[in-house]
């Protein structure tokens, strides 16, 4: 197949898949996953687990467990002790998730990137003008999570939460055909902004947990986050959550994404580039030598 005809095929592939994933009513769409996703009923079970398995390969190999008792026990699942080492260097931040690394750089005018030529205004991502503007010339980074990945993530370092704002926003896929497509995509999103500080650097850190279609719950194991109420758009939560690194913040209820957020200029870590597929405790970001 000549290259021409492989981008045509690519192309045809992504309008499909953007069709499939996005052109449905996606509420609907995610409250009937979550109810069939949640039944313990064992037919519904063995049926909603035989049919993900036919799009996705899920490797089990480092859960805790191996039974489920619903789709949603498998999204969710929990790693086996030691499963994922945590990078014990003081300077590096670790990978908050299992992910593939997307769009990364250095935050300039106000703006970060979904894809090569997609800016977004951080003011908008954060719903924050001033938390935005002291962000100019530092670095962002967005982390992927597939449908089939380990969804819980973790804190880069050892840290304190000291802000949550929960965000009302759409479902539209996360997945690289919708986001070559809509633009602000995860402003668009539901989403929780995490503002974190270093303990030992007292460097912030921001992360930003984005919802995605079918099931796109996002949950805190420090903090209550149930479903934002009808007709609310933001909501703010007074936490101050001491964490050390490599220990659980929360999960997605499905595949999604987390964008990491930081002031100060940091380049990825060990030659990572986009594209990569990293593990959470790997290390992520460094300060780039002087």
């Amino acid at each position: 197949m000549t290259k021409a005809a492989a981008l045509v095929k690519l192309g045809q592939n992504d309008s499909l898949n953007f069709f499939l994933t996005n052109r449905i009513p996606r509420r609907f769409a995610g409250r009937l996953v979550g109810r069939i996703s949640r039944s313990e009923n064992r037919l519904v079970r063995i049926a909603a687990l035989w049919a993900w398995r036919g799009f996705t390969t899920i490797d089990l190999s480092d859960a805790q467990e191996n039974r489920f008792r619903s789709m949603h026990d498998l999204f969710t699942r929990r790693l086996r002790p030691g499963a994922r080492p945590i990078d014990p260097d003081p300077q590096a931040l670790t990978s908050p998730c299992d992910a593939i690394i997307g769009a990364t750089g250095t935050i300039s005018q106000g703006q970060a990137l979904q894809v090569k030529g997609m800016p977004y205004a951080l003011a908008e991502l954060l719903d924050d003008p001033a938390l935005a503007a002291g962000l100019e010339g530092g670095s962002f980074v967005t982390l992927r999570l597939t449908s089939a990945m380990y969804h819980r993530f973790h804190a880069p370092s050892d840290c304190r939460v000291t802000a949550v704002r929960h965000l009302f926003g759409d479902c539209w896929n996360v997945n690289p055909p919708t986001l070559r497509r809509v633009g602000r995509l995860f402003c668009r999103n539901e989403r929780v902004v995490l503002r974190t500080v270093a303990t030992q650097t007292g460097r912030e850190l921001i992360l930003v947990a984005v919802a995605a279609i079918l099931v796109s719950g996002i949950r805190l194991g420090f903090a209550e986050l149930g479903p934002l109420p009808r007709g609310t758009v933001r909501r703010d939560l007074a936490v101050d959550a001491a964490l050390e690194k490599g220990e659980e913040m929360g999960w997605f209820e499905h595949g999604s994404t987390i964008v990491v957020i930081a002031p100060d200029r940091l380049v990825l870590a060990d030659g990572l580039q986009p594209g990569d597929q990293v593990r959470m405790g790997q290390a992520l970001l460094r300060l780039p030598p002087d």
